[in-house]
């Protein structure tokens, strides 16, 4: 039986992983078994990561609006209704901006949305 020369295409996917994890210590980008392992456990932590981000950001962004809003004397539960009920959408970061940055600006959209 003739001898079978492999092509590149393995080495190619292994080096691509090994490149991937290549600011790991120790075995984690020398060996790529462990390599491998320590790319898919990665990226899990950025896939769960992303989401705890997202909350934790939305969480803060409703804060801020809270304690701007309180400052003003309605509650945040009250600013949201008030808003949905004159058809206003702006979004929970944009208001949480404002009512860091501007907090003058973010008094006169209170005052105009409440009856």
């Amino acid at each position: 039986m003739t001898r079978v020369k492999r092509g590149y295409i393995a080495r190619k996917r292994r080096k691509k992983i090994l490149a991937f994890v290549s600011g790991s210590r120790g075995a984690h980008s020398k060996l790529f078994r462990t390599a491998n392992q320590q790319k898919i456990r990665a990226l899990v932590s950025a896939q769960r990561d992303t989401s705890r981000r997202k909350r934790d950001l939305r969480r803060l962004w409703i804060t801020r609006i809270n304690a701007a809003s309180r400052a003003n004397g309605v509650s945040y539960n009250k600013f949201i209704q008030y808003l949905y009920k004159r058809q206003l959408l702006i979004n929970r970061k944009s208001l949480a901006q404002i009512s860091v940055l501007d907090c003058n600006c973010f008094s006169t959209i209170l005052k105009n949305i409440i009856p």
